[in-house]
């Protein structure tokens, strides 16, 4: 089986989202294998978003991420799971996701779009590392 890390953001948690988020990754056929309610620190934070640290948006990434706690979690299914996981999340920007993702039914703003998934298997790979590393 295959893996990948999908993070439920700060604002899916403070809307209580988060069992709407997994239900909808779960009822695709997807297994959750580690789920953590956490609160991230900075350095986690940056650890996590590293390939973005030059980035004009780095230090607002840090700073949303760490604001209340977040849902980490394991997901196990079918070669290229991380991809099952991107479709079902939407677009980046919930105005252009589309209807039945989870962007595109629940979030409204780009800053703020309530989940996070690795975006490739690699990706999966070092993100699973840094929040589950004994399952790595």
């Amino acid at each position: 089986m295959n893996r990948t890390l999908v993070i439920v953001k700060p604002d899916g948690v403070e809307r209580g989202l988060a069992g709407e988020i997994l239900a909808r990754l779960e009822r695709k056929g997807l297994s959750l294998v580690a789920a953590e309610l956490r609160r991230l620190d900075r350095a986690t934070a940056e650890r996590h978003y590293a390939e973005h640290a030059e980035r004009p948006f780095f230090e607002g990434l840090v700073t949303f991420i760490t604001r209340s706690p977040v849902l980490v979690c394991v997901f196990e299914g079918p070669a290229d799971t991380w991809r099952i996981v991107r479709a079902l999340m939407g677009t980046t920007n919930p105005a252009d996701a589309a209807p039945g993702t989870i962007r595109g039914d629940l979030a409204t703003v780009m800053s703020e779009n309530l989940i996070h998934g690795s975006d490739s298997a690699e990706s999966a790979a070092r993100e699973i590392e840094i929040f589950f590393p004994h399952l790595a």
